[in-house]
């Protein structure tokens, strides 16, 4: 065996003696500094989102109305663009596309109150009765609790809650402070969203002029297709939303369940938490039917929820939902339970929006990765704007400078040296073949 072959040793391969190669100490402090250095930037990465989940949780109160006014001005958008292009201003296309949307909101809200209203009572009559058949058969066999058992836990909560009355009332001014909030958040957001959609237009040539051309460029294209992919998302969600709501709906009317109009219109909002806004809301309208009809309705109405979800999740989502907003379900918990445990239920709502906007940002690096590179070219991407045009040219011409051709990305460099030494070493030996004859 010659000394440039490898031994096998133990069933490890091992170098020959005096390692006539590279050093190996070399080659592993090489490892040991791209690994470093690469540790060093994760904690520098890990460090900035630290801080900026911080300061996120600090301008929370404020940021909310923003992000809210963001995502509306999504939907509305369109038509303040439609009336723009026929000649109506920006502050009347604005203001009348806005109140178009309030009127038919509160419209929608005035028109179920009164059902709402009459049917309250008949729920909670329902639900003393569901609390007094409880009461019955706990008495009975086999839990065969006695009455006086009963009593006294009764009591025992009374008490319990008496004694808390102060945190209680507390609670309840608190829950009081909260509504108000919700009514100011709610002002500030249609305000925004007026501002947004009036002056909308204007903000990404603002944004150039500011940031200067590349960066400009890059944003604008960048931007534009998270505004796109948001605008994708909220319709594609309302849609479903409301096929949701309206199967559900009639289902519950069908079936006599009370608050009907209610549950469909929750149903509606809460599709717009994906995943654990349906389980909730189609939960909620089982226990309603199980309070006030029965479980044979229960189950009906269970049977109609799953059902529903089905033709949600397997064909109404793959058939609107674009290509490029597809993200996996393990993705979307983990957003939903993200947003939730740091920003509670706001946090949920916009976790899935969020991360949309985060991977749209994330696939646009890798395009411009990709290009650099040599992987890609600009005749291969769906471009939103003419600045992404001209990105995509720059980041080919940038490729050539650097000597990356099509042939180089097919072709390993260690594959191209060691087939050139192997041609030197046959046109050597066929010289020396010629010369001994």
């Amino acid at each position: 065996m010659s000394t440039d072959d490898t031994t096998r040793r133990g069933g490890f391969h091992t170098a020959p003696e005096g390692n006539l190669g590279v050093d190996r100490g070399k080659v592993i402090g090489d490892a040991m500094r791209v690994t470093s250095r690469w540790a060093g930037r994760f904690i520098i990465v890990a460090i900035a989102a630290a801080i900026l989940f911080w300061v996120l949780s600090r301008l929370w109160v404020g940021l909310l109305p923003v992000l809210l006014a963001l995502i509306l001005s999504t939907v509305l958008a369109g038509p303040v663009g439609w009336m723009r292009r026929r000649g109506a201003p920006s502050a009347l296309a604005a203001g009348v596309t806005l109140f178009l949307f309030v009127v038919v909101v509160l419209g929608t809200l005035a028109a179920i109150a009164p059902s709402i209203v009459s049917q309250v009572g008949d729920v909670v009559d329902r639900a003393s009765e569901g609390i007094g058949e409880v009461r019955r058969w706990l008495a009975g066999p086999p839990i065969n609790l006695e009455n006086e058992q009963i009593d006294d836990a009764i009591r025992q909560s009374t008490q319990w809650l008496q004694d808390r009355g102060t945190e209680i009332a507390s609670g309840v001014f608190t829950g009081v402070s909260a509504v108000t909030s919700g009514f100011v958040t709610l002002g500030l957001v249609l305000v925004l969203t007026f501002f947004f959609i009036k002056d909308g237009h204007a903000f990404l040539p603002w944004l150039r002029r500011v940031s200067g051309r590349t960066a400009g460029r890059h944003l604008t294209e960048m931007l534009t297709r998270i505004w796109v992919t948001l605008g994708g998302f909220v319709r594609t969600q309302a849609i479903v939303s409301a096929v949701d709501a309206f199967f559900i709906g009639l289902g519950l009317v069908i079936l006599g369940v009370p608050l009907a109009p209610a549950l469909a219109i929750l149903t509606f909002m809460a599709g717009f938490v994906p995943i654990v806004g349906a389980f909730v809301a189609g939960a909620l309208a089982v226990l309603v039917a199980l309070v006030s009809n029965g479980w044979v309705t229960a189950l009906w109405v269970l049977g109609i929820v799953l059902a529903v979800q089905q033709l949600e999740g397997n064909v109404l989502q793959p058939v609107l939902q674009s290509r490029s907003m597809k993200m996996h379900p393990g993705i979307i918990l983990l957003a939903v339970a993200a947003g939730g445990t740091l920003f509670g239920i706001p946090g949920a709502f916009l976790a899935v929006p969020v991360a949309a906007s985060a991977i749209v940002a994330l696939r646009y690096f890798s395009e411009q990765v990709d290009l650099r590179t040599g992987d890609l070219h600009p005749e291969d991407l769906k471009l939103a704007t003419p600045e992404g045009a001209i990105t995509a040219r720059d980041g080919e011409r940038a490729a050539k400078d650097h000597g990356v051709t099509s042939d180089d990305t097919n072709v390993a460099p260690s594959t191209t040296t060691h087939a050139s030494h192997a041609s030197s070493r046959w046109w050597r030996r066929l010289r020396g073949a010629i010369r001994r004859r």
